[in-house]
């Protein structure tokens, strides 16, 4: 697969080129604002903002604490979008059964 902004050759499976760093073919649809189950340290909403936006957790949580820091908007907005933000739903026991199969 070739990326079609740098015309460089990346793997098949690549969603990010290597080379420029541009988004390729084959992630358009992304996933609902969610606020996951797992994986958070307060409310989620930095492991959320991370998967929507396709980006390293730990980065978003910098920018969080910095903005919240120097301006203070970071902690009333962190507060908005533990409000705003939908959590995830629960699995099911049919589901988390199937999923606790197919991992041993």
């Amino acid at each position: 697969m070739y990326c079609n902004y740098c015309g460089k050759s990346i793997q098949d499976d690549a969603a990010v080129c290597a080379y420029c760093g541009t988004r390729v073919g084959g992630v358009i649809a992304r996933k609902r604002l969610v606020r996951p189950r797992e994986g958070r340290k307060i409310a989620g909403v930095c492991v959320g903002m991370a998967e929507y936006f396709d980006l390293d957790i730990t980065l978003v949580r910098l920018v969080w604490l910095i903005t919240g820091l120097v301006t203070g908007i970071g902690f009333i907005g962190y507060v908005i979008a533990w409000i705003v933000i939908p959590e995830e739903p629960y699995l099911l026991a049919t589901q988390a059964h199937t999923q606790q199969a197919t991992n041993p």
